[in-house]
């Protein structure tokens, strides 16, 4: 299940749970929050970066690539690719 972010739209109007943000775990299904749990202040959800990594570079080389039946394209430039 995903975290949302979510944070009061008044701040100087809203709860110590509210004011700063706060996160709830939610599925996809469920519907946006649109006021605070606890002092019904209207909020809205914050939009947070992905954190993805990708630590295996051996991963992505040209010889485990062509391996696994895939194939590489090369960017040339000029809108010419080299496959590999």
């Amino acid at each position: 299940m995903p975290i949302y972010v979510y944070q009061s739209i008044t701040p100087e109007k809203s709860c110590g749970l509210c004011a700063s943000s706060f996160e709830r775990f939610q599925s996809f299904s469920e519907a946006t929050l649109t006021e605070c749990p606890e002092c019904h202040a209207p909020i809205h959800r914050i939009i947070q970066p992905v954190g993805m990594r990708v630590g295996k570079k051996h991963l992505l080389t040209d010889d485990n690539v062509k391996k696994h039946g895939f194939t590489k394209l090369v960017n040339e430039g000029g809108g010419k690719f080299r496959k590999i």
